[in-house]
């Protein structure tokens, strides 16, 4: 039995669909059980990693365990980095007890440079967890690129909605995207991958961009034309209110997602995953093109 902790999620949702795709054995633990559409075969536990409620029914018996809670969304922004310390002290607490021995975590790639909140966070509760538990692995990532990432949905609809597009400094800092597809697999396959135990592994794109030639490759498969307009300095406390304003993501989110442009966000080494998980990275062009497809499947996108 595997179990999946944050398949209310962005990529805990596209994770439990490829697990179920498998004939694989999946339990999940979520808050909320009516946040989860009913799937044939999946052992629902409520629970609640803040308090440690639910944990213990949901580890007996688990063999593996995908450790995607993130606490960002939640609403209570000062307070996120304690949250998602405690929540993962307490699963590494309970997990020792049950016997489990391995997971796998996905957080973010570290930044050369100052450590936004929303990275700092993820590489905190990434020690916790291989300190923790031996076998774990830790997959970084930078931006995913999918219909329902927060950061991708982000610069769409900045494209969308914005003939002109402010560009701060941060335009010139550079990321390695990576397709949600090469996540996904990756997370899927490290319980029948020894390699990965008790390793942080970097994953992304062949390609390395700067944020702002990402928001304009992004415009360009869109098919419209973008005027960008460079600012002097970050801006991100002004500018993070109404950049949600206009793309209708919270700020609580919004705004550390927006710190963490403010460095270069680029691997370590892009030979690891190929070696250790024995797959090639996708085209950060053919990651964008079928993101944009998902999208234009479910609403008319503006700018086309």
């Amino acid at each position: 039995m595997e179990l999946i902790v944050g398949a209310t999620g962005y990529v805990g949702g596209r994770l439990l669909r490829q697990l179920i795709a498998e004939g694989r054995p999946v339990r999940v633990l979520v808050r909320d059980r009516s946040r989860l559409a009913v799937e044939t075969g999946v052992e629902i536990v409520e629970g609640d990693l803040a308090s440690g409620r639910g944990l213990r029914e949901a580890l007996a018996g688990a063999t593996f365990a995908y450790y995607l809670a993130h606490s960002m969304e939640s609403g209570r922004e000062r307070d996120f980095q304690r949250i998602e310390q405690l929540c993962a002290k307490n699963f590494v607490a309970a997990a020792q007890r049950s016997g489990l021995e391995r997971c796998v975590y996905l957080g973010g790639i570290a930044p050369r440079g100052r450590r936004s909140r929303h990275l700092a966070s993820r590489l905190a509760v990434e020690r916790i967890l291989l300190r923790g538990l031996p076998g774990a692995t830790a997959l970084r990532a930078s931006i995913v690129i999918g219909a329902r990432s927060a950061s991708f949905q982000v610069i769409v609809r900045l494209v969308e909605r914005l003939r002109v597009l402010p560009l701060p400094s941060w335009r010139d800092r550079r990321t390695a995207p990576v397709d949600e597809r090469d996540v996904v697999t990756c997370l899927a396959r490290t319980p029948f991958t020894p390699a990965a135990a008790g390793r942080s592994i970097d994953i992304a794109a062949p390609e390395t961009v700067t944020f702002g030639e990402l928001v304009l490759l992004v415009a360009e498969h869109l098919g419209v034309g973008r005027l960008p307009l460079s600012l002097p300095g970050e801006h991100t406390p002004l500018a993070a209110p109404v950049v949600s304003r206009i793309t209708g993501v919270p700020l609580a989110l919004v705004r550390p997602l927006m710190e963490s442009l403010e460095a270069d966000i680029v691997p370590r080494d892009r030979k690891a995953v190929e070696e250790i998980y024995g797959i090639r990275p996708r085209p950060l062009e053919r990651a964008i093109e079928r993101a944009l497809a998902e999208l234009e499947a479910e609403r008319p996108l503006a700018a086309r």
